[in-house]
């Protein structure tokens, strides 16, 4: 199952990452350039008008598609194929068509019903085109029908069974869609609690790599609002961008703890490491400490302490829920089309409320996190990096490569490196990777070399189960992945 969801996961990032580009175009097509920037009236004025408004249409063409995206990038990230994201495509338009057909077709559903599936309607029609893909691709056909054999019987065959498929939803999805639309409600009413509670869940999911899922619940369909054009979004995020002033309660949370509180832990760790090794843990932590804060990447840094010192990242899962809750009880509604970092921060200052407050909270974050942190490493006698008794903790062994080669290697012998240590390119069934992670499918789980591949710069290693398993490597992932399929 975990592995199941470990695709989902990676699945969703890939349609997730169109949405940096679509909250850039936005901020910067909100400024008023005129009156916010004092850029004067034929300056200010000129970009107000033959500027600002194009760079707002391209953030409304991606968030207007969100739906269309995820089918398209879930298929992708199932299957892998072209002739897949094509299907996708046809899936959802199926889908989406039928769906409004349908209160007219089914008399027990109210003529004025607008059925609205949102993301979900987007993800189930790339598993549903990922599926048939996978099932079909390879389809014989007699010699008189040989032209729509094979990857060309795809396209056809998720046509004429997502118009069934969507008929039997189209039949059931009114009240599904009512239960979804109160849970939402529900879940926005709870405020702070539910702020709360998505924090904490949010951060004991980052181990296994499934807060992607919920993260797509919460930011792409709980809570509803109907924008200028009198459309209905859903999510918190989308409603965000869209204008809705009560929408943030699941992002803004996540400000002040990546812009500062992480920071401050980096600071506790660096402290009260051992005399002889205070540098090297600067060197690695302030590195992850600047990207926390500037890029609200966080999960290489996370990765060093969760498994050597559990009782630190229960305590921070904790506090991301008690900053999400103090957030939302002083206002403050902010949102990022990435991650909470300054980028975004800045980016969205336009659509955020009291976004001045995350400066005081977020202070009061780091000097939370640093004293408390080195208060329980101290307490506790934690073995965090830097303070176990081991004299070659930061050294590579032979195996490995050089001490410290993370930054010198190339990035083509870094990666042949560690191919090898995931057991080579035998050992290999598939290999992806989201933002911080790689995400693998190994024949052979335990011949992963956990401690040489953090020599190399990996934060941890998980395995999930029939093979599957994730190694944090951070924003080089992507192309640490590249150069693997590369030689493989």
């Amino acid at each position: 199952m975990l592995a199941k969801l470990q695709r989902l996961g990676k699945s969703l990032m890939l349609p997730v990452a169109t949405l940096p580009a679509a909250g850039i175009l936005q901020g910067f097509g909100l400024i008023d350039y005129e009156n916010d920037l004092h850029l004067g009236a034929a300056v200010g004025g000129f970009l107000n008008t033959y500027f600002a408004p194009f760079l707002n249409a391209g953030a409304g063409a991606i968030f207007g598609n969100l739906a269309l995206i995820f089918a398209i990038g879930v298929a992708i990230g199932f299957a892998g194929d072209a002739v897949a994201a094509l299907s996708a495509l046809i899936a959802y338009q199926v889908l989406i068509n039928v769906m409004d057909a349908a209160p007219a077709a089914f008399g027990w559903i109210p003529d004025d019903t607008s059925l609205n599936m949102g993301i979900l309607g987007g993800i189930i029609a790339g598993i549903w085109s990922a599926y048939l893909y996978k099932k079909f691709h390879n389809i014989k056909l007699p010699d008189w029908l040989g032209f729509f054999a094979g990857k060309r019987f795809v396209p056809i065959i998720t046509a004429a069974s997502t118009m069934v498929l969507a008929v039997l939803i189209g039949m059931i999805w009114s009240p599904i869609q009512e239960v979804i639309s109160s849970f939402g409600m529900w879940v926005v009413g709870l405020g702070g609690i539910g702020s709360f509670v998505f924090g904490v869940a949010n951060r004991l999911l980052i181990p296994i790599g499934l807060h992607h899922v919920i993260n797509a619940i919460a930011w792409f369909q709980i809570g509803d609002f109907t924008n200028a054009a009198g459309e209905v979004v859903h999510g918190d995020l989308h409603r965000f961008f869209a204008g809705d002033k009560s929408a943030g309660m699941f992002m803004t949370g996540f400000f002040p703890i990546m812009m500062f509180a992480l920071p401050g832990a980096a600071l506790a760790f660096v402290h009260t490491a051992k005399p002889g090794k205070k540098k090297i843990v600067a060197s690695i932590f302030m590195g992850s400490a600047l990207a926390a804060f500037l890029t609200g990447i966080t999960e290489p840094l996370e990765f060093t302490f969760m498994f050597v010192a559990p009782i630190l990242y229960l305590v921070h899962a904790i506090l991301t829920g008690v900053a999400g809750y103090i957030m939302y009880a002083l206002d403050v509604k902010l949102g990022f089309a990435f991650s909470a970092g300054l980028i975004d921060y800045l980016v969205n200052m336009k659509l955020s409320t009291n976004a001045w407050l995350l400066i005081p909270v977020g202070l009061v974050f780091f000097l939370v996190y640093y004293f408390l942190f080195r208060f329980i490493i101290q307490m506790f006698n934690l073995k965090t990096p830097g303070r176990s008794d081991d004299p070659n903790e930061f050294e590579m062994d032979s195996d490995a490569g050089e001490a410290g080669s993370t930054a010198t290697a190339s990035t083509d012998s870094r990666a042949a490196k560690i191919l090898t240590h995931i057991g080579g390119a035998d050992n290999i069934e598939s290999v992806d990777a989201c933002i911080t992670r790689l995400r693998l499918v190994v024949k052979d789980d335990q011949v992963v070399n956990d401690a040489a591949l953090k020599q190399l710069g990996a934060s941890g290693v998980m395995r999930l189960g029939k093979g599957a398993v994730q190694v944090v490597f951070g924003p080089q992932s992507e192309s640490i992945k590249d150069e693997i399929k590369k030689m493989l």
